[in-house]
């Protein structure tokens, strides 16, 4: 049985939250790229230097890439031979949240009651999907 504290989650779940607002994976930007070097369009190209100047100060800066950094979604892998020592999963997942989008300096845009608007002030509550397999791996996507 592997064993994951509390606090080795929330810290991870913060970083990956400002690492997704600050960093585009590879993939991301090469595609970005291919399309610059394929856009006819004096404004196409023009915008598309905008977005990749954009891009290389979020990534340099560590600031985020949009200013609208959205809802944490989270993709949660947990093998049944994990056990999560010192609260739970859910919680630590959303402590993770509400540091990461404080401490990355992220948009807060998430409301408790969609009728009433008001905001809960750190994004919470993330949007957690999880898939439980075998195994004593726990995999965080966000």
């Amino acid at each position: 049985m592997k064993e994951i504290t509390v606090s080795q989650i929330t810290n991870t779940v913060a970083r990956l939250c400002i690492e997704a607002n600050t960093h585009l994976t590879e993939d991301v930007l090469k595609g970005i790229e291919t399309a610059d070097a394929s856009e006819v369009s004096p404004n196409g190209r023009m915008i598309l230097k905008t977005i990749m100047d954009n891009l290389k100060l979020a990534d340099e800066e560590a600031l985020p890439i949009c200013q609208d950094t959205g809802m944490a979604v989270l993709f949660v892998t947990l093998g049944q031979d994990v056990h999560i020592l010192g609260g739970s999963l859910d919680d630590a997942i959303n402590e993770g949240v509400r540091q990461g989008y404080t401490e990355g300096y992220l948009r807060k845009s998430v409301v408790a009651d969609p009728l009433n608007r008001r905001n809960t002030e750190d994004n919470t509550p993330a949007v957690i999907h999880y898939n439980i397999v075998p195994g004593d791996t726990l995999t965080l996507k966000v």
